[in-house]
C-alpha cells in the first residue's frame, strides 16, 4: 500500500492573546456600565450607561471568538501563498511579481505586488481597495497585526525567495526556513 505524498506546508495561526486583550479591555466598562444601570433612576443616564454596555459588551463575544478560532490565517505551500482575509484562493508564486513590507499606525503588512497579465484574477475582499495606492500598500496585503511572533521583514524575504526559486526547489525551501517563519 503507497503513503499518500502531502505538501508541505506552513500554517500560521492567530494568536489568541489578542482576544484576551480585548476583553480585559472591555471588562471594566462593561461592570461600569452594569453597576450604572442598577443605581441609576434617571432615563438619561441609563440610556447612556445601555449604550455603553451594548458597545463595550460586543467586545467580549469577539474576544471569545479570537481565542477560539483555531483555523489557520496564513498558509504557504510550494504552489502559492493564502490569507483568509486578504483573497479568497492561494496566490500562485508565478503570478507575484515582487513583495513589500509597510507598517500603517503600528499595524504591520506585506504587501504582494501581482504581475500585469495576471492582475485581472485577483479580486480583494477589501471595499475600500481604491485607498491602497494613498496608504501605501498594493492589490493583496496581508496583515500581520493578528500574528504575534511573526516578523514582516523575514516573511517579505521568504515570499520573495520563494517566488524566485525554481519550482524543485520550493519544498526544501519551505522545510529549511519552517522554524525562522512559524
Amino acid at each position: 500500500m503507497e503513503a499518500a505524498y502531502t505538501l508541505p506546508e506552513i500554517k500560521i495561526y492567530r494568536s489568541p492573546w489578542k482576544g484576551f486583550k480585548l476583553m480585559l479591555l472591555c471588562a471594566p466598562f462593561v461592570a461600569f456600565s452594569l453597576y450604572d444601570i442598577i443605581g441609576q433612576k434617571h432615563i438619561e443616564q441609563t440610556l447612556l450607561s445601555w449604550s455603553s454596555l451594548l458597545f463595550f459588551g460586543l467586545g467580549i463575544p469577539f474576544g471569545l471568538f479570537l481565542i477560539f478560532d483555531r483555523r489557520p490565517q496564513i498558509i504557504i505551500n510550494e504552489t502559492g501563498i493564502y490569507d483568509r482575509t486578504a483573497y479568497h484562493d492561494f496566490i500562485n508564486w508565478n503570478t507575484i511579481e515582487h513583495a513589500y513590507w509597510n507598517t500603517i499606525y503600528k499595524q504591520p503588512f506585506v504587501c504582494l505586488i501581482i504581475k500585469d497579465e495576471f492582475r485581472h484574477l485577483i479580486k480583494s475582499k477589501k471595499r475600500l481597495q481604491a485607498l491602497n495606492p494613498f496608504l501605501g500598500l498594493s492589490e493583496v496585503n496581508i496583515h500581520l497585526g493578528n500574528i504575534s511572533g511573526l516578523q514582516q521583514e523575514q516573511l517579505t524575504a521568504f515570499i520573495v525567495a520563494m517566488k524566485d526559486a525554481p519550482v524543485v526547489d520550493r519544498s526544501r525551501l519551505l522545510k529549511r526556513h519552517f522554524e525562522k517563519i512559524a
